[in-house]
């Protein structure tokens, strides 16, 4: 009797050992995957923010060669201001569509640049231009690196059975980085 006691006891013990340890295990490995998704997007942000304190820079100094430009220049500021109150409110989609925008404007900034020689071969100009080129290669970089960990994330939380537990704490699939509606055309400058 005593050794069937001792059996039914191990037995119960290891039942609910190994659930435990199976939530934990999934739990945690939700948790750091989560803070890696917060971490990408922040890198995301960083360079983004690296752009938005280029942009016066250039701006500023491409001003003094293109005056009749005050349009094209005063969008770019425009919506340099509205991306830094997006990313203030904490506002990631808005923040998005902001930096798509700012995006498209700065194309067609350096399109105006072209017009213009003696802008192209100052020196200032040519120093803010390739911090602004390699600063749209960062923000690429990034927004890939986001879209694996969120394609990591969202696939452990879907397998079976990691599934029951991402459900049961509330673990709910995030959205990759999406280009806007038309992004895939060109942007047409006419002047």
């Amino acid at each position: 009797m005593k050794r069937g006691l001792i059996i039914g006891i191990v037995v119960l013990v290891v039942l609910i050992l190994l659930p435990l340890s199976c939530t934990r295990k999934y739990y945690n490995s939700f948790v750091d995957q989560e803070e890696s998704l917060k971490n990408a997007w922040a890198n995301v942000e960083t360079v983004l923010q690296r752009r938005y304190d280029l942009i016066p820079n250039l701006v500023n100094t491409v001003k003094g060669y293109a005056q009749h430009e005050r349009e094209l220049l005063t969008e770019v500021t425009k919506l340099r201001s509205q991306w830094g109150e997006a990313r203030k409110d904490g506002d990631t989609q808005q923040s998005v569509q902001t930096s798509q925008r700012l995006e498209s404007a700065l194309g067609r900034l350096m399109v105006v640049v072209e017009r213009y020689p003696d802008l192209k071969a100052n020196q200032n100009f040519l120093a803010l231009q390739d911090q602004l080129e390699g600063t749209e290669n960062r923000i690429s970089v990034e927004r890939r690196r986001y879209n694996e960990a969120v394609a990591a994330y969202n696939r452990s939380i879907r397998k079976f059975p990691a599934a029951i537990f991402a459900n049961i704490f509330g673990f709910e699939q995030r959205q990759p980085f999406k280009a806007t509606a038309g992004a895939e055309t060109a942007p047409q400058v006419e002047f």
